[in-house]
């Protein structure tokens, strides 16, 4: 079973196992780029400090809140998502609200659709947003899959510097009614 935690050192060896799986390439959802180092227990605390921190900081350099959470399962790190609490242009644009990934080994089993509707629901419970947008390349099915399996509904797509990329928009009263 699946659960969403707040981000904890004490899940550095199996988030190490994930990363390698990742072979170098981006983990949506998972803020590495904020890690000096992930490998030393220190690096790796201290970058959980960030991710921490970051859902209170200010906005600074278009990096805006953010709220980080694991996905688990007992004590194994299977993913993360990310909600950023509002959109600057560049995001409304090609970023979204939500991000998220899945460790390679653990896609196709739901983690990713159970957890968006997770986080979609507790967003939906504070209140301050009656949708929020997701976006994935064109190419990812399995993303445009899941954001549809969770009420995403396609507004356009458009060029970024990586080709075709989809926009989607979650209405989050459909969550808060089943609260």
């Amino acid at each position: 079973m699946f659960t969403l935690v707040v981000p904890h050192p004490s899940y550095h060896q199996s988030f190490l196992e994930s990363h390698q799986e990742w072979a170098g390439a981006h983990q949506d959802g998972a803020a590495v780029f904020l890690a000096e180092d992930v490998k030393s227990p220190a690096g790796f605390a201290d970058w959980v400090g960030k991710l921490l921190d970051a859902e209170s900081a200010p906005e600074k350099d278009g990096i805006v809140p953010c709220t980080f959470r694991w996905i688990t399962e007992g004590s194994r790190y299977v993913g993360a998502i990310a909600f950023r609490h509002h959109l600057t242009p560049a995001l409304l644009n090609s970023g979204g609200h939500i991000g998220y990934g899945v460790r390679p080994s653990d896609r196709g089993r739901g983690a990713a659709s159970w957890a968006l509707r997770e986080l979609c629901s507790h967003v939906a419970a504070q209140g301050k947003l009656d949708r929020v947008l997701l976006t994935c390349h064109d190419q990812n099915a399995a993303s445009a899959k899941t954001i549809e399996r969770c009420g995403g509904i396609l507004e356009d797509v458009r060029m970024d510097e990586d080709g075709p990329l989809r926009r989607y928009w979650i209405d989050l009263q459909a969550f808060s009614a089943t609260d």
